[in-house]
């Protein structure tokens, strides 16, 4: 069972949390981690593109010239593929590129990763993550005092935490979700992840289900 310290935002030790292996001592399965990228990608994929056939572009249908006796090449109509403006053979149509990955797969990709976080160092929890102000100098000033200054940080805490949340959204390296809301892209592409204590008891409580 991994044993973490607790900080406050001075990086002050205040206490430790004891966390569960199942969740925090997973080992390094790339297999699982890749699949449960690949899913979510699929799920962000907008699935817009959109191309014309020869029935959809304009113009008209009709023959341009007749069949023979003009020296030119035989053709049926304007809109054909092989002409300039004409339709799109075998181009993309809107389609939707989700597909279901199961809950206990997706769940366990993120266990494994926040284990790897943890086993790099790159996992911290606070006592709370409660800003005196929404100035974003405040937030500035704490990831400064905590080295994380020119680091990717994923703050994990509730929404409803106004002055975190007005904070950290104009820092183009910090972002802030809840611990239902955490997915296995942010917590791979950020570098270091710092939960609240109450978020990261959420968060266990949700990878612990499977």
């Amino acid at each position: 069972m991994p044993i973490v310290p607790v900080r406050n935002l001075k990086g002050e030790i205040v206490g430790e949390i004891a966390l569960l292996d199942r969740v925090f001592a997973r080992p390094l399965n790339h297999a699982v981690i890749w699949e449960a990228v690949r899913w979510f990608m699929a799920k962000q994929r907008a699935g817009t593109a959109s191309t014309k056939t020869r029935g959809e572009v304009s113009g008209s249908g009709r023959k341009p010239w007749r069949q023979k006796g003009t020296g030119r090449a035989r053709v049926g109509s304007i809109r054909t593929p092989l002409w300039r403006h004409g339709g799109t053979v075998h181009g993309p149509k809107p389609r939707d590129y989700s597909y279901e990955l199961p809950k206990k797969v997706r769940r366990a990709a993120l266990a494994v990763v926040l284990s790897e976080r943890l086993r790099e160092g790159n996992l911290l929890v606070f006592d709370e993550l409660s800003l005196p102000s929404h100035k974003t100098k405040e937030l500035v000033r704490v990831l400064s005092t905590l080295g994380l200054a020119e680091k990717k940080t994923l703050l994990v805490d509730s929404l409803e935490n106004r002055n975190l949340a007005l904070a950290s959204r104009n820092l183009p390296r910090v972002k802030l979700t809840s611990g239902h809301g955490m997915n296995i892209y942010d917590a791979l592409y950020y570098e270091t992840i710092a939960f609240s204590q109450a978020a990261i008891r959420e968060v266990e409580a949700i990878l612990s289900r499977g």
